[in-house]
């Protein structure tokens, strides 16, 4: 009598010996993670060619890049939770298809409505495969193997960062079949359809825990809390900034204030938390999350003001938009090739020197950008972009080293990833507040008869003065962390996976 082999193989986390065909599904798993990273910086490229398309105002371009944002960052926790319980390959499977899915609805847009409400199911399906990505991987691979095969992520986002803007640009620029910007998001559904054939084949089946469940109530009063802010700050400006908007702005306090009492309650009745208790007392951790939501709410809305300032205040096409903007990427990717060489170093000292070649680099940048006359010298803009790359990339890696540093082991997983999640809220909470003054800005001057480079001009110098105050913020935070005491806890471990 024969026995059916199974379709898929399985492996489960104390397996004696490793997954034979773990480096190949690793590629397979990087792919859709690199749809993902690509897709984050593909879009601000195209912004203005597809609001000049769909006629879409200011506030419903913010919500194309924010949207997304947000809606992936709210997802990442109880999506990662429900990769344990439903099966972490399935549950990825599911993913890679719903985001290939929502890239085509994306494609499809036939007006601006439609294309937020596609970019946030498209973030949503980001939030769901992201998660299972490192989770598989961390199971696979042996404890020896860990370090090269987690450093191939690095890799990946560096490539996505450096790739991205120019792959837009270019695919923009070929209006392939005449249908403009929309292949930046048709180019996924290959992608996405060999990923999941491909996977389905390669990565193997981890047994699921039935058992857990999430914090649904948790993830409730997260969600409008976060949306109290966001929706008035990209909203606000275009009602007018009625008494409403301000309303929302303090309602988010009290909702604040409840979830973190609902976090409590769960713990006392051992229930799921969604951020755990022991990290809200965790002091360091506390002081770190809003360090890392701060330093990251700088670069997305920075990005999305640029592309608006090259392409509709100085005319650039948007591949010559994207390749002015190389030279960060360039940097940030060859930041992440020698940090390893900086592990002698402590954290706190790389974290502050990073943000001040991030600060140097900016300030630069905006006083470079003030002097500009009739055309862009895109090679003026070069070095210091560069130099505010380079700080990123050295920032980066020992700013979640020095959060995490004091973590205790058994909330390492919720750790690592409620600190994800706070970093991307922060880079929407970012996009509403640069987008909120550059537009403002545009606006003022519109009303006052005043149009031309030079208004671009000065509306991106106001933006850029967030990013000034948020890096001395981040600053002050890095300075206030305590020491973790010598032996508790290694700072150069790498970063946890749940």
């Amino acid at each position: 009598m024969h026995t059916k082999t199974p379709a898929t193989p399985t492996i489960s986390a104390d397996a004696a010996h490793p997954y034979p065909k773990r480096w190949t599904a690793l590629i397979v798993m990087m792919l859709a993670n690199f749809m993902n990273l690509l897709d984050v910086t593909i879009v601000n490229v195209a912004l203005p060619s597809l609001q000049s398309e769909l006629g879409a105002t200011s506030s419903q371009i913010e919500w194309v890049v924010a949207g997304y944002v947000l809606v992936f960052a709210l997802g990442l926790l109880p999506f990662g939770r429900l990769g344990d319980v439903r099966g972490k390959k399935q549950v990825f499977i599911a993913g890679v298809a719903a985001f290939t899915s929502a890239s085509l609805l994306c494609g499809l847009a036939p007006d601006i409505g439609w294309l937020v409400a596609a970019r946030l199911l498209q973030g949503a399906g980001a939030a769901v495969m992201t998660p299972q990505v490192l989770a598989i991987a961390q199971m696979m691979f042996p404890p020896k193997e860990r370090a090269a095969a987690f450093s191939l992520f690095g890799l990946s986002a560096g490539l996505a960062a450096v790739s991205g803007p120019i792959l837009g640009g270019w695919l923009i620029a070929l209006n392939l079949f005449d249908l403009g910007w929309r292949p930046i998001f048709l180019i996924n559904i290959p992608v996405g359809m060999m990923t999941i054939l491909l996977g389905w084949r390669l990565i193997p089946a981890l047994p699921p825990k039935p058992g857990l469940k999430n914090d649904f109530g948790g993830i409730a009063l997260a969600a409008v809390t976060i949306f109290c802010v966001i929706f008035p700050l990209i909203e606000g400006r275009g009602f007018g900034w009625p008494a409403w908007c301000f309303a929302m702005l303090a309602m988010a306090v009290p909702f604040g204030i409840a979830f973190a009492l609902w976090e409590r309650r769960q713990h006392r009745l051992k229930a799921p938390e969604l951020l755990p208790v022991a990290l809200m007392k965790n002091r360091n951790y506390v002081i770190g999350s809003l360090m890392t939501a701060t330093f990251f709410s700088t670069l997305p809305g920075f990005f999305l003001i640029l592309a608006m300032f090259l392409q509709q205040g100085y005319g650039l096409t948007p591949l010559q938009s994207g390749m002015t903007t190389v030279p960060f990427s360039v940097g940030i990717f060859v930041a992440s090739l020698i940090s390893g060489r900086l592990g002698n170093i402590t954290p706190r000292i790389r974290v502050v020197v990073g943000v001040v070649m991030v600060t140097v680099g900016m300030a630069l940048l905006r006083s470079e950008i003030q002097s500009l006359g009739e055309a862009v010298d895109r090679m003026a803009l070069l070095p210091w972009f560069l130099l505010s790359g380079l700080g990123m990339g050295i920032a980066i890696a020992p700013m979640f080293q020095l959060v995490l540093a004091g973590v205790p082991p058994q909330d390492a997983g919720g750790g690592s990833g409620a600190l994800q999640a706070i970093q991307q809220v922060g880079s929407a909470l970012g996009i509403a507040i640069v987008s909120e003054i550059f537009f403002s800005d545009l606006a003022r001057n519109a009303a006052e008869g005043l149009s031309g480079k030079a208004v671009y001009a000065e509306g991106l110098s106001l933006g850029l003065i967030y990013n000034f105050i948020a890096y001395a913020v981040v600053l002050v935070a890095v300075l206030s962390m305590r020491t973790v005491t010598p032996g508790s806890e290694k700072l150069e471990r790498p970063l946890p996976i749940e």
